[in-house]
């Protein structure tokens, strides 16, 4: 049994963590296997509040490929919704000879179609893998923009863990319903993303 301690009481993390899972209703997952892209269009409704995309072992066919997102509304599979976002990373080397903490401008959408960059030159050695989450909140207003934050984990090309935070919102008041995760080149090779909702928000 772990526990954690706030200054003053200690908790069985175990007892909290399923207190939190009850929240967390599983939806669907996808798995890759030299795929495209992973697209998720259906699932992304009304149901829920704040959807939750966890990122498992993503494996790049191509070396030094960024891993990237857009959405969609209603039936329509452009994956062009205008975004503005914002970023930030941490890195260090496994040779211990550069260690970083930064805004990152380059990799920034300002009203823009693109797909966003959740992680950048992503390495494609056996042993080399991405993981993280995307939470989505609300996707389903007609009043509201729609936000995401995201946090992923990396290992790029040139053998450094990477760090990466990005958030931002989409500009649009039409319901998001689709999702689409892929590399700026190539196939992804392998790994599964699952989609969960929060339920209580």
């Amino acid at each position: 049994m772990g526990l954690i301690s706030n200054g003053t009481t200690i908790f069985d993390n175990g007892s909290m963590a399923s207190g939190f899972g009850a929240d967390l209703k599983f939806i669907s997952k996808a798995t890759a296997s030299a795929s495209a892209s992973i697209e998720f269009t259906s699932g992304i409704d009304s149901t829920y509040k704040e959807y939750v995309f966890y990122f498992v072992n993503i494996h790049p066919q191509n070396d030094g490929v960024d891993f990237t997102f857009q959405v969609d509304t209603g039936t329509n599979t452009n994956y062009n919704q205008t975004m503005t976002t914002t970023s930030f990373r941490a890195y260090h080397t496994e040779a211990d000879d550069e260690a970083v903490l930064e805004y990152d401008p380059g990799r920034d959408l300002a009203q823009s179609t693109s797909f966003k960059i959740l992680t950048f030159e992503c390495g494609n050695d056996s042993d080399e893998n991405t993981v993280g989450t995307l939470q989505l909140f609300n996707p389903s207003s007609s009043t509201f923009v729609k936000h995401f934050i995201s946090t992923i984990q990396s290992v790029k090309n040139t053998s450094m863990s990477v760090n990466k935070f990005n958030a931002g919102y989409i500009n649009t008041t039409t319901p998001i319903t689709r999702i689409q995760f892929k590399f700026s080149s190539g196939n992804i090779d392998d790994g599964t993303i699952k989609l969960y909702g929060i339920s209580g928000s």
